[in-house]
């Protein structure tokens, strides 16, 4: 039998292939406080801890975890929106935003929440600090879902308004979170690298990575969408759902490894180990909230015990 190629996973699941206008999040947890956060991705290391999973074959022995490193400085909440029928009807805007976010947006209310009370969900505009690390001085903007009923959000929000908010705030160590953030662009790639079609026999005509078929004539009289083609690849918007959380520290020491990381420098703030890898390169903004497909065993479990983080240099040889 011929030797056929598998398709990559990501043959048609996602149409149409086309940049990412932003990391976008379309469904928030219920759970009460803060939805979620953000960070900047620092790059990967690993650790060795004590495996505590019941069913597990190497239970109660030191076993290696590929660990994700998102570097957190605090948020700060610029102002609140309200919504009503799903649209935006008022805003309350915090006394002082910092200047690269007075250029940005234009934050010129200054409502008392006691009047707005006909609506129905409202929502915390937060942007992060990223000149607190060191990477860059424009501040990322994106709104923050909150739980709970009607009083509780406006509570809530009224409490963290031009408040500085620390991911050890909203996050716990033991806790899966959702992942948000965009993949790696790679420019314009072949059909075989794009789709994972089978290369063509080496005697075949004009091409030997091009689909072996442009589909059916009859109906349509085009070239459909569904034929793989060369086209742009990468930079798109990806969820990977109940990624769990290894640590939350602002020991810089503990996880510097010796030269910084690649394209990336020190960590400097707070920053969370999540188990395993996540999209896109190091400094891309990365948004992780509270999970929403729940699971009893998932809601908050015990972290294994950390015995040694790799702080061996990423530099190569």
């Amino acid at each position: 039998m011929p030797r056929t190629r598998r398709p990559r996973s990501g043959s048609m699941q996602f149409w149409p292939r086309v940049r990412a206008k932003g990391v976008r999040v379309r469904s928030w947890s219920t759970d009460k406080g803060l939805a979620g956060f953000a960070g900047y991705k620092s790059g990967m290391t690993h650790l060795i801890a004590v495996d505590n999973r019941k069913n597990s074959l190497t239970k109660g022995e030191e076993i290696f975890i590929p660990v994700t490193v998102i570097e957190c400085p605090p948020l700060k909440a610029a102002s609140i929106i309200f919504y009503k029928n799903s649209k935006t009807i008022s805003q309350i805007c915090a006394d002082k935003v910092d200047k690269e976010l007075e250029r940005r947006v234009s934050l010129k209310s200054k409502r008392k929440t006691e009047d707005i009370k006909d609506f129905d969900d409202l929502r915390v505009l937060a942007y992060t600090q990223p000149i607190l690390i060191g990477l860059k001085k424009k501040p990322d903007l994106f709104e923050l879902a909150i739980g709970g009923n009607k009083e509780e959000k406006l509570e809530f929000a009224k409490n963290i308004l031009g408040k500085e908010i620390k991911v050890s705030d909203v996050f716990k160590e033991g806790q899966y979170t959702d992942i948000h953030s965009i993949t790696k662009g790679k420019g314009t790639q072949g059909p075989v690298k794009r789709f994972g079609i089978s290369i063509r026999h080496h005697k075949s005509e004009k091409t030997k990575r091009g689909p072996g078929s442009l589909g059916g004539w009859r109906a349509q009289g085009k070239v459909m969408y569904r034929v793989a083609h060369a086209g742009k690849m990468g930079y798109h918007l990806r969820t990977e759902y109940n990624k769990l959380i290894l640590k939350i520290s602002n020991n810089d020491k503990e996880i510097n490894p010796k030269g910084g990381f690649i394209r990336y420098g020190m960590v400097k703030s707070d920053y969370i180990l999540v188990k395993g890898s996540i999209p896109g390169p190091t400094k891309r903004l990365i948004r992780f909230n509270h999970m929403i497909r729940k699971d009893k065993n998932k809601i908050l479990v015990e972290v294994p015990a950390i015995e040694h983080i790799s702080l061996a240099s990423k530099q190569g040889n």
